[in-house]
C-alpha cells in the first residue's frame, strides 16, 4: 500500500478557482488532524490528483498526492491561493482525450465515467474520510461519491457566495474587501476625468459580490444575474447619479453573469469547462459601449466616456483578509469534529451567526441567489432593505 495507517487517513483537495482562504483551511485539517492521531494526504490538483494516480507502489505520483505535515502546511496557511493546486477535473464526466494514459484502453467513450478508479484509488491510499473544499461544481463530485460509499465531510469555498446551506463560503470576504478597495482606488481617475466607472465582477449565478459592495457604499448601482436589466434604464439612473456628483462621476458594478433584458449571458468563447460553464466575459465592456451611446440622451446631448475594468483575478490573488483566515480554522476544525464522532455526509456550515454542519446533498438539492423581492430594489438597480434589525451578519442569508 501507498501509506502506513496509524489512526486513520485522512485526504483533502482543492477543486475549481482559487480563492484566498484555502490554505488556512488546509492548515487547520491537517494540524487538528495530526494532533489526534490520523494522517493527512493532500490530493494535488482538485479532482485530477486522484484520477491520475497510478496503483503501483513504484509509480512516480508525486503530482497526484503528497503527505500532509504541520511544518509544510503552518507556513502555507498565512498565504493566498493553494499550494495543492487546484482544476476542473470532472471525473465522471471525462472527455475520452483527458482520460490518463494508463486508463484509455478501458475508458475509451467520448465521455467516461472514471468513478470506480478514484474508488479504487482512494482504497489504495487506505483513505478513511475524505475532505473536498469548492463550490457547488466541486462538492457536487463529493455528494456523488458520498452516494457511492465514500466517507465525505466538505467545507464550501467560492467568492460569488453561492453554495446552498451556508450563508459564508471561504474567498468570499476577501473578494468584497478588495471590490471595495479598488474600486475607491479606480474612482479618482473617474472623478478626474467625469467619466462613468464600470466595474465587471464575480457572480455567474448570484449577485453577492456586486451587491455586498453596493451596500457598503462602493458604487451607486449594480446589476445582477437573478434580475435582467434595461440598458436604458441604467443609462438614466448613471447619468443621474453622475451630474448631481459635486465630482461628476459615477459607479456601477455589473456581475459577470448579469443580463440585458430579453437577452442571455454573455461568454469569452464557445469552450465549456468539465461542468458545461463557458467562460464569462464581455458583459462589462458591453455595458460599459451601451451607457457611452446612451449617455447624451439623458445628459443634453453631450456623451460622458466611460473606465471600464474587469476586476477578475485582482481580487482572486494574494493574501485571505480577517475573515478568511479565520473561518477556514473554524470549518477545518469543524470538519475534525465530525470526524471524530465517525459522522460523515455533511457540509460544514456558518448559518444565522454560528458555525454548525448540513446534509451534504444540500448542494445539490438546491439552488443558492439573492432573493430579489427582499434585496434588491429593481427600480434603483441597487441594494434594497428596511432595516438591519435582526438581520444575519451578512444580510442576505442562505435562505434567501
Amino acid at each position: 500500500m501507498a501509506v502506513n495507517k496509524t489512526k486513520g487517513i485522512i485526504a483533502i483537495l482543492t477543486g475549481g478557482g482559487d480563492v484566498p482562504g484555502l490554505n488556512p483551511a488546509i492548515r487547520a485539517v491537517t494540524i487538528r488532524a495530526n494532533s489526534e492521531g490520523y494522517k493527512v494526504i493532500g490530493l494535488r490538483r482538485g479532482w485530477a490528483g486522484i484520477t491520475e494516480m497510478v496503483r503501483d507502489s513504484k509509480a512516480d505520483n508525486s503530482n497526484c498526492y503528497q503527505i500532509l505535515t504541520n511544518d509544510l502546511v503552518d507556513k502555507a496557511g498565512r498565504t493566498g491561493g493553494t499550494f495543492l493546486h487546484t482544476s476542473r477535473t470532472r471525473p465522471s464526466h471525462m472527455p475520452r482525450a483527458n482520460v490518463p494514459e494508463h486508463l484509455k484502453a478501458t475508458y475509451n467513450k467520448e465521455v467516461n465515467d472514471l468513478t470506480p478508479e478514484i474508488i479504487k484509488n482512494l482504497e489504495w491510499l487506505n483513505v478513511d474520510y475524505l475532505i473536498p473544499i469548492g463550490g457547488d461544481d466541486t462538492l457536487s463530485y463529493g455528494v456523488h461519491l458520498y452516494k457511492q460509499g465514500v466517507k465525505v465531510v466538505a467545507i464550501p469555498k467560492t467568492m460569488d457566495n453561492d453554495v446552498p446551506g451556508t450563508d459564508y463560503c471561504i474567498g468570499f470576504s476577501t473578494c468584497v474587501t478588495r471590490t471595495i478597495q479598488m474600486t475607491n482606488k479606480l474612482r479618482t481617475s473617474a472623478g478626474s476625468h467625469e467619466r462613468l466607472l464600470v466595474l465587471e465582477v464575480f457572480g455567474r449565478y448570484a449577485g453577492y459580490t456586486a451587491m455586498l459592495p453596493t451596500m457598503a457604499g462602493a458604487a451607486n448601482r449594480c446589476v445582477i444575474p437573478e434580475y435582467k436589466f434595461d440598458i436604458d434604464h441604467l443609462a438614466r439612473l448613471m447619468v443621474a447619479d453622475r451630474n448631481k456628483n459635486p465630482s461628476k462621476y459615477a459607479v456601477v458594478l455589473v456581475s459577470e453573469g448579469a443580463m440585458f433584458e430579453g437577452e442571455e449571458m454573455v461568454f469569452a468563447d464557445s469552450q465549456k469547462d468539465a461542468y458545461g460553464h463557458a467562460k464569462l466575459g464581455g458583459i462589462g465592456e458591453l455595458v460599459s459601449s451601451k451607457l457611452k451611446d446612451l449617455s447624451a440622451t439623458y445628459n443634453n446631448g453631450k456623451t460622458i466616456n466611460i473606465i471600464n475594468q474587469k476586476l477578475g483575478y485582482m481580487v482572486r490573488g494574494g493574501d485571505p483578509d480577517f475573515l478568511d483566515s479565520i473561518v477556514p480554522m473554524a470549518y477545518g476544525n469543524l470538519a475534525l469534529d465530525l470526524i471524530l464522532k465517525g459522522i460523515h455526509g455533511k457540509l460544514v456550515v456558518l448559518k444565522n451567526g454560528k458555525y454548525g454542519n448540513v446534509p451534504l446533498d444540500v448542494v445539490t438539492a438546491t439552488k443558492k441567489f439573492v432573493n430579489i423581492e427582499q434585496f434588491y430594489n429593481t427600480e434603483r438597480l441597487r441594494p434594497f432593505y428596511h432595516t438591519f434589525e435582526a438581520k444575519p451578519f451578512l444580510i442576505m442569508d442562505s435562505n434567501t
